[in-house]
């Protein structure tokens, strides 16, 4: 069967990006000029995707409208002669069939995906985590696809991830594979460094069987009293065969600063329109930087004589 469905949960607080997130949703916070959340929209067209599902909660109204239609805005670009912002406003609305689903209780990544049972039906589907970008010359998701395609049975989206990083993630014990896809033996939510059975995290992404919606309706609440897609997977291994495939691309933690910031940085510079003005400021701004701290170390130890 073919992947034409996506869900992609965005029903968190967001509560990491305090006070920016306190009246609009995370997924809104740009990198550059554009919402978080169009990338992950963008990689799921890019992907062969047809149809989108957002698991919404309270508070998310923006994201609905920002991939609506705006005729006020359409009118006033036109009136003004603004013909490549027309067009750019115009394509994000018609960047694919959006659909939306509100998550009426915070319990959990597993219970989000829940929420698109109705959505998806009897089909494989794609989930695409809002908190992860990836810059990669072929989307993630696709590439996810073409493993699937293979295998038929659901493919986990992996990397590598340093020690000190573990415990943040889900953590795949796999056995030897091929191709960079493997099969997954066990999954471990968020362990102890000593505990986890390798340091390969599943990062966001998934095409994932149908069968697993029965399962979530079938699965206690796990670590933080949430029903986590972890724990569900796990159940779904006593099923069906799944396979972590390791994707190729620079893969950006969009729920940190520190990786928001990166991607702001590296995604401006990726850009033809403010790459040479931006990376001209930055070569000035850390000199300064570097000179001041140079100056300072000197002086410390010339008073420490």
């Amino acid at each position: 069967m073919e992947v034409k469905k996506a869900v992609i949960p965005a029903a968190g607080l967001g509560t990491r990006f305090l006070p920016a997130t306190k009246a609009q949703p995370k997924e809104m916070l740009p990198v550059v000029d554009k919402p978080t959340i169009q990338y992950i929209v963008e990689e799921a067209v890019e992907s062969g995707i047809e149809d989108v599902i957002i698991i919404t909660g309270r508070h998310k109204r923006a994201i609905e409208d920002h991939f609506d239609k705006s005729f006020e805005l359409e009118v006033s670009l036109k009136e003004q002669g603004k013909v490549d912002r027309l067009r750019m406003v115009r394509e994000i609305s018609d960047l694919v069939d959006v659909h939306y689903v509100r998550q009426k209780e915070p319990l959990g990544l597993g219970h989000a995906i829940l929420c698109a049972k109705t959505f998806v039906g009897d089909e494989p589907f794609a989930i695409l985590l809002g908190d992860d970008i990836v810059k990669a010359e072929e989307p993630v998701t696709k590439q996810l696809i073409e493993s699937f395609n293979q295998k038929q049975s659901s493919v986990i989206g992996v990397q590598k991830v340093a020690d000190e990083l573990v415990s943040k993630y889900g953590i795949v014990d796999y056995s030897n594979g091929n191709n960079g896809t493997y099969q997954v033996r066990d999954l471990v939510e968020k362990p102890a460094l000593e505990e986890a059975p390798s340091n390969i995290a599943i990062l966001g992404r998934y095409i994932i069987t149908p069968a697993i919606f029965d399962i979530l309706e079938n699965t206690e609440p796990g670590k933080g009293g949430e029903i986590q897609l972890t724990d569900a997977l796990r159940t779904l291994l006593k099923q069906e065969e799944v396979y972590a495939h390791v994707f190729n691309g620079r893969r950006y933690d969009i729920g940190d600063k520190q990786g928001f910031l990166e991607a702001v940085v590296e995604f401006a510079l990726a850009r033809d329109d403010i790459r040479d003005d931006f990376k001209e400021y930055l070569f000035n701004y850390l000199q300064e930087e570097l000179k001041e701290e140079f100056y300072s170390e000197i002086a410390a130890l010339e008073k420490a004589k």
